[in-house]
């Protein structure tokens, strides 16, 4: 009999605790993802003044404590997600629970077996649990459609990207020619490298052209870069907007029954009346 009142007691422990740490809807769970997106940026922040060195001399010791104390209370959290849910393997081995663990562990391995502070670098792995806290994956089906519409278009940005190449290789070989080596263009390769930075408006100004027609072909390429930006744009645009005509053909279908039009993509059957739909 006492057995079974400890099962019931554990039972009814780890209810409550999977409610604070994966639910969002009661008081306790906002609490715990609010003190646990304080924590997150709060050690992005941290790491970020472990990098600047006269910060980390002056104030070491206190960085060094605010990571410990961050670390223990992200490890105890990574121990209550296991102990709370019925398959600890799914969230293990999840994308969320490895990075749990290797946004965590760092600290473990500098503190027992020593190495480069910079290893600690991979604590900012943090900040990508902000997205779980704030639910951006319920956007996933959305996601779902623009990767969709990359997949769908992938052979013409594939045949456009090659056109690219083909220009810069062109272009790059035709500056080689025109300024030569005395204006920084001491090889075709450094030729294509300046043309792809042009093409791509990023302009670093470590070269550039002197001579009249090298400026008149740099000012070509960069018009031309402005297309190489629109053009992959409309390619995912135009699938994406066909993926949302389909969707809205869909939905239009008319149930020929009862006359109702509301219906979810790809509905076989009327949630009024029950009645098959058109097209089916």
């Amino acid at each position: 009999m006492e057995k079974i009142n400890f099962d019931k007691d554990h039972a009814a422990w780890r209810v409550k605790l999977y409610k604070i740490i994966y639910e969002a809807d009661t008081p306790l769970g906002k609490l715990f993802d609010l003190v646990l997106l304080i924590l997150i940026v709060f050690s992005i922040i941290l790491v970020m003044l472990e990098s600047v060195s006269s910060y980390n001399v002056k104030y070491h010791d206190q960085f060094y404590i605010a990571e410990w104390i961050i670390t223990i209370f992200f490890s105890i959290e990574y121990i209550l997600r296991i102990i709370t849910i019925n398959k600890p393997r799914n969230y293990i081995f999840s994308f969320y629970g490895i990075v749990d663990l290797l946004s965590t562990i760092p600290s473990y391995i500098i503190f027992f077996v020593g190495g480069s502070n910079m290893f600690l670098a991979v604590r900012a792995l943090r900040l990508l649990r902000v997205f779980r806290i704030l639910k951006i994956t319920r956007y996933i089906g959305e996601s779902q459609k623009l990767m969709t519409a990359l997949k769908n278009s992938r052979a013409k940005i594939s045949i456009f990207l090659f056109a690219v190449l083909i220009i810069c290789i062109i272009t790059g070989t035709l500056m080689y020619l025109v300024e030569g080596p005395d204006n920084g263009f001491t090889n075709i390769p450094i030729s294509i490298y300046w043309c792809i930075v042009t093409l791509t408006t990023v302009g670093f100004g470590d070269i550039h052209p002197l001579t009249p027609l090298g400026r008149f072909i740099a000012s070509v390429i960069m018009i031309i870069g402005y297309g190489v930006i629109a053009v992959p744009t409309g390619i995912v645009g135009a699938e994406i907007s066909k993926d949302m005509n389909k969707n809205d053909e869909k939905s239009l279908r008319v149930c020929t029954s009862c006359g109702e039009k509301d219906h979810k993509p790809g509905s076989d059957f009327c949630h009024k009346c029950g009645n098959t739909l058109n097209g089916n």
